[in-house]
């Protein structure tokens, strides 16, 4: 009899950890289907975690003004500044922009000219030839969407796509609208298009090849369009290091250089 019960209390063991085993997780079946309040402070929770980042690769510009292609290094420390390098063959230093929300100094290494002043947009577009704001070159450069005006908000639209959420925000007064792409299984966001009505798409950003870091998903290739006014920046990282501390982000100019006051 005793032999019996501990069979039987062996074999019921044998069971519940097969089935146990087998069993996805509940966090897996949550992120298969995640409310869309839950997706958006999980993304937006990642961006968050990023407080600095650098990183080298290839940058390429292309509009009506220049196409420009160079071997760049970028550093962020967020909030509020980013400086960026871009080299020709050999490792020639060719520019330094170093940008906060309060003003910029872009220097142009060829010409020993320097450029400073308060930031504003045309002054970025001058310097990038993209029109982006402070805040979307930085997004840009770290591969990264902010949802921070959609976590109280709910979209017009939430829909999954294969492996992929789709979620999307109208705003009939403004007549605009904005569409997400994310993969379901591990949360990256693939493609982000701003739409004037009715479907005139204004601005894309496509993010690929990504990689786990600091437990984020971070992309190494970036894609940012502006449709209406035919301009291009397509980013690809070759290495990248988040949140480290980064000490000096000043620029060194030298002492004969011309400085001009924008």
């Amino acid at each position: 009899m005793r032999f019996s019960k501990l069979y039987y209390l062996i074999i019921s063991l044998l069971l519940f950890s097969m089935f146990y085993g087998c069993a996805p997780s509940v966090t897996n079946l949550e992120e298969e289907s995640l409310p869309y309040d839950r997706l958006v402070k999980k993304l937006e929770g990642n961006r968050r975690k990023i407080k600095s980042f650098v990183g080298t690769g290839v940058l390429n510009v292309e509009s009506a003004e220049l196409t420009a292609k160079g071997n760049f290094e970028v550093n962020i420390k967020k909030p509020d500044s980013i400086s960026i390098s871009i080299y020709g063959p050999w490792g020639i230093d060719l520019a330094h922009a170093m940008v906060t929300k309060r003003d910029f100094v872009f220097y142009d290494v060829m010409n020993n000219v320097v450029y400073k002043g308060d930031i504003s947009k045309p002054v970025l577009r001058e310097i990038f030839k993209v029109d982006l704001t402070f805040d979307e070159l930085i997004d840009a450069f770290a591969g990264a969407v902010n949802l921070t005006d959609k976590l109280r908000l709910d979209p017009t639209e939430y829909d999954n796509k294969g492996d992929d959420y789709i979620m999307t925000y109208a705003d009939s007064t403004k007549k605009v609208k904005s569409v997400y792409q994310i993969s379901q299984k591990k949360l990256e966001i693939k493609k982000y298009g701003f739409y004037k009505f009715p479907n005139n798409l204004a601005l894309q950003s496509t993010f690929s090849d990504f990689k786990i870091i600091d437990e984020v998903p971070i992309p190494y290739k970036i894609v940012v369009e502006n449709k209406l006014n035919k301009q291009k920046i397509n980013i690809e990282y070759r290495n990248i290091t988040v949140n480290t501390e980064i000490e000096d982000m000043n620029l060194n100019i030298p002492s004969d250089a011309e400085i001009i006051e924008w």
